[in-house]
């Protein structure tokens, strides 16, 4: 009975996983029909429901497997032989990673305490993270041959997009123009000369993207051709070779592709050849397997807390009052925590809180704002935590806290990116790189409210700046849907009493906002004030607001592209 009890529950999470990845697939495979039918909410719908895929499964497996353990739940006999049995069995898979995340899931919300321990479950890798050589069926090869527009016909007539292409020839000319442009100025052709593209589409938002590399100078140089589709067809829309393009393309500030992937590791190890600067767990986010993201950022974290010395800090910055956020200086990363108790003007729960971070993970956020991993017992070294550190710790988040002999165990909290806070940032830069953020600052805050996100408080410490200056949103917890805003004009006061009132003397809704109060508190800098102000009119006019709200209920879906307009062959084409 015991055995067969080891047997079935081992078998329900094997199963479960085949089930998820099932419909992971099935889902992705409806996405490039909802672009050429330019079906853009069916889209959304079901980039939604993928995401929400792995914790459905998972819940259901868990309550399985509890009903199947009973008493011997957390016998660590049992699950030592079910990891054993598990491993010799998803060893052969092409997707064996994502199967023993899988089981490293299904163990945490099982076994009791939800403990992490290397002998029940895949703490280490248990295969090598990365294939040495990738598949050469991953991609499509395309020779020099004689010229370059016969390169691109013939990837153009591999890559149809249902027929539905509109301009191929000129496209064609486009594509070849670039490279002579960009590449061929400094190399030559040669008989070595080749080109690899990835058969897989990655498809996001209104954009497909062919991603591929060419041998060239002796060398790899990357490249992706992202393509649009409006009303009248497909087109080539730019061609990207800027690596930090690419790089931003693939950010943890946009949402996952859709991408009929295979085996997960090969796509990654292609991926990670043409952006080499990301780290495996980044692509693994990017092309949708964000929960074994998560596991491989774990497994690169404790990685390097073996091979540094230094200590966990409070990161620079003004303090939040809803977030204790601290950071390891060698690492570029943040924890944030839940403070136990918010000071005025703040009056949300906790609980109000997690829900406006689950919200952002599950909405678009058109490369404005930072994704989060979500973890539960997270465990540091008590000897690498900084005096100041742990002093503020205990006074705003006590309640997060376990010490067991020498480790920090924090209930829960959320990883992110660091990034340097905009208001720090403005402190010391230059004035031209000033204009250059503060302007990006608006853009930011427009590009959510065309994705339908109202960032509620926008002072610049919300926001903080990338190594390539772009501006980003990291403050989830007064975030609303824009289109339950109510953007209005200050009523103008028309009597002695209403001139000199020391309070509003007019009605305000909890929705209620006022644009040009924002003028206020949006920019300290004084030599960069009034330029800000003058270069974005639209912030500050309920009008512009109210446009973009109407632009949502008659159910557009706005596209951010994700590079400068400038770089699109033709920049004025709508889709």
């Amino acid at each position: 009975m015991k055995k067969d009890s080891h047997h079935q529950t081992f078998s329900t999470i094997l199963n479960g996983f085949e089930q998820y990845i099932s419909d992971f697939n099935q889902i992705t495979r409806e996405i490039p029909k909802n672009f050429m039918e330019r079906d853009w909410k069916s889209l959304q719908e079901n980039h939604k429901r993928r995401l929400r895929l792995y914790k459905d499964h998972l819940a259901s497996i868990v309550a399985q497997c509890r009903e199947l353990l009973g008493e011997r739940i957390a016998e660590d006999r049992v699950w030592k032989s079910m990891k054993s049995d598990y491993l010799e069995t998803i060893k052969g898979r092409n997707d064996k990673e994502l199967a023993a995340t899988f089981f490293n899931s299904v163990f945490r919300k099982t076994f009791p305490g939800n403990r992490i321990d290397e002998n029940l479950m895949f703490v280490e890798a248990p295969f090598p993270e990365l294939p040495e050589q990738t598949d050469p069926k991953l991609y499509r090869t395309y020779p020099a041959g004689p010229s370059l527009p016969l390169l691109f016909r013939s990837m153009l007539e591999d890559f149809t997009f249902g027929n539905r292409y509109l301009r191929k020839e000129e496209d064609i000319q486009l594509l070849t123009r670039e490279v002579e442009k960009v590449v061929l100025s400094r190399y030559r052709i040669s008989e070595e000369t080749t080109t690899q593209v990835l058969r897989n589409v990655f498809y996001r938002n209104k954009a497909a993207y062919l991603i591929g590399r060419i041998f060239l100078g002796n060398k790899w140089m990357p490249f992706i051709i992202p393509f649009v589709n409006n009303q009248q067809g497909v087109f080539a829309d730019t061609l990207i070779f800027d690596p930090n393009i690419m790089s931003g393309i693939f950010s943890y500030t946009r949402s996952y592709f859709m991408a009929p992937v295979e085996i997960p590791s090969q796509t990654v190890a292609f991926l990670n050849a043409v952006i080499p600067h990301k780290k495996p767990y980044e692509l693994y986010n990017a092309i949708g397997f964000n929960k074994h993201g998560k596991t491989s950022f774990y497994r690169d974290f404790i990685r390097h807390l073996r091979e540094s010395q230094d200590e966990f800090v409070l990161a620079p910055g003004i303090r939040g009052m809803v977030m204790t956020v601290f950071t390891l200086p060698s690492y570029n990363i943040v924890f944030k925590l839940i403070k136990d108790h918010f000071d005025p003007p703040k009056n949300m729960t906790r609980q109000q809180v997690r829900e406006k971070y689950k919200l952002v993970g599950l909405h678009d956020r058109v490369g404005r704002m930072a994704d989060t991993h979500e973890f539960e017992n997270f465990k540091l070294p008590l000897y690498r935590i900084h005096p100041e550190l742990m002093s503020e710790l205990n006074k705003s988040v006590n309640s997060l806290l376990r010490i067991e002999g020498d480790t920090l165990i924090i209930r829960h909290l959320y990883i992110e990116r660091r990034l340097t806070p905009l208001n720090l940032f403005l402190e010391t830069c230059s004035l031209k790189l000033a204009r250059l953020v503060v302007n990006d600052y608006a853009q930011a805050i427009l590009q959510m409210a065309q994705a339908n996100i109202f960032p509620g408080d926008m002072m610049t410490k919300n926001f903080g700046v990338t190594r390539q200056n772009r501006v980003i949103f990291y403050d989830y917890d007064e975030i609303e849907f824009l289109d339950s805003m109510n953007f209005r004009s200050k009523p103008k006061p028309e009597t002695y009493e209403q001139i000199y009132a020391s309070e509003p003397w007019y009605d305000i809704g909890e929705k209620d906002v006022f644009p040009e109060d924002f003028k206020r508190f949006m920019i300290g800098r004084a030599d960069v004030r009034d330029f800000f102000i003058q270069s974005n009119p639209q912030l500050f006019d309920p009008g512009y607001w109210k446009e973009i709200q109407n632009r949502l209920e008659k159910g557009e879906f706005l596209h951010a592209f994700p590079y400068p307009n400038r770089m699109r062959f033709r920049p004025d084409e709508q889709i």
